[in-house]
């Protein structure tokens, strides 16, 4: 059986299919889960899902979504490492490609990888004591 010709990410309901059947996987995964399952409680993953949903649609699409916050600051104080990230990289990219292709998919799968340095790079200060906020 042929596979189908995927197609790029190119709306928000394109972006809300993503982060569903990512964090699926993600709350699944024995690294990623329990980490999730500690700071967000069953009932409050819509709320996540729509905030990440936002969050996506603002920086890819460059769409206004209504997304505000500071997902850096989110992250500053979690039990995560670099195998944390490296992990989460891995299911996101997996996701996205088993759901879409080209240049829209290409580039969130950037921004991810770019997103999660950033990310450890100040996490790793913040544990110096050289950031206190993101």
């Amino acid at each position: 059986m042929e596979n189908p010709i995927l197609s790029d990410i190119s709306t928000q309901e394109d972006i809300r299919r993503l982060i569903d059947a990512f964090y699926t996987v993600v709350r699944q995964d024995a690294l990623l889960g329990p980490v999730f399952a500690a700071r967000i409680p069953d009932g409050h993953w819509p709320t996540h899902l729509d905030t990440m949903t936002r969050f996506w649609t603002a920086a890819l699409l460059a769409q206004p979504a209504g997304y505000r916050g500071n997902p850096g600051a989110k992250h500053l104080y979690l039990p995560i490492e670099k195998e944390h990230f490296q992990r989460w990289l891995q299911l996101f990219e997996q996701t996205v490609d088993k759901m879409f292709a080209g240049e829209n998919a290409t580039e969130i799968k950037l921004r991810a990888l770019k997103m999660g340095e950033l990310f450890q790079a100040k996490i790793s200060m913040a544990r110096q004591g050289g950031l206190s906020i993101l």
